[in-house]
């Protein structure tokens, strides 16, 4: 459904460094490197807005990208752009330059900023910061020290049976600050091998 304009836009952003795009948020983020500045969803382009731009994009009548996390709408910073953007390319290409800017400066920031509590790591929540207490890991450095093959070895002896090997790549992400979907086959058979 959105392949049409998910290949005109990779067309267009081909002035970009390693651009690439990624299932994600029910349609395709679209990435440059490992930073994410555009997605495409619902047939249309969606640029991410900054402190600078976004105040611009919603007077524009610009409207943002919603989606739903169990069950509550979650606003993103992705902005659908106007149809008449695209009889004008010059203007897309330079609203994305200023999108991928402003997510390298929020990427490196949020990277700068160190969560206090495992809850807060990437994939992880509540319930998983309660699983890892019981396994003896309470402290995000001591999640770090261990690694994600050992403290997955950890929660299957504390709960055995009810791990599934998901969780492996959510703690994988937790460590490398990243989402578990983008954790490349070759890593997650590495770990698999580990596993054994």
């Amino acid at each position: 459904m959105d392949k049409p304009i998910l290949k005109e836009s990779l067309r267009l952003f081909n002035c970009f460094d390693n651009v690439k795009s990624r299932s994600m948020f029910g349609g395709f983020g679209i990435f440059a490197g490992e930073t994410m500045f555009a997605l495409v969803v619902n047939d249309k382009l969606h640029l991410r807005a900054n402190a600078k731009n976004e105040q611009e994009f919603k007077k524009a009548g610009l409207k943002p990208y919603i989606y739903k996390k169990r069950g509550f709408p979650v606003v993103t910073k992705h902005y659908a752009i106007p149809e008449e953007w695209w009889n004008e390319a010059g203007k897309i290409i330079e609203q994305a330059t200023r999108s991928l800017d402003a997510a390298k400066v929020d990427k490196e920031t949020k990277e700068k900023a160190s969560p206090d509590r495992i809850k807060d790591l990437p994939n992880l929540r509540l319930a998983n910061e309660r699983m890892l207490k019981k396994a003896g890991i309470c402290t995000v450095d001591e999640l770090l020290e261990a690694g994600a093959i050992n403290a997955f070895k950890a929660l299957q002896t504390s709960h055995q049976g009810t791990v599934s090997i998901e969780l492996l790549w959510a703690l994988e992400g937790a460590i490398s600050g990243r989402h578990w979907s983008v954790i490349p086959k070759d890593r997650r058979s590495e770990l698999l091998a580990k596993l054994s």
